[in-house]
């Protein structure tokens, strides 16, 4: 398995980022320990959760909202 960087993960929802996590579990399952395989899997893991978590701290409606704020405290 090809190890999945932040970069890649940047451009796709939540919802695809869950479906590639759960599949990418799914490999590490089935992974030989102390394998290439394991390491790649349990890297992905990390940085789609980081992904995800990134991705609820700043969501488009919060976004809007906070510039919209920052406008009127000028």
């Amino acid at each position: 398995m090809k190890l999945i960087t932040r970069f890649e993960l940047a451009s796709r929802s939540i919802n695809e980022l869950k479906g590639l996590y759960r599949k990418i579990f799914n490999e590490l399952v089935q992974s030989k320990s102390d394998s290439n395989e394991r390491r790649s899997c349990l890297a992905s893991l990390e940085n789609i959760q980081a992904e995800i978590n990134g991705k609820r701290l700043v969501c488009p409606p919060c976004r809007s909202s906070l510039m919209r704020d920052s406008v009127h405290l000028r």
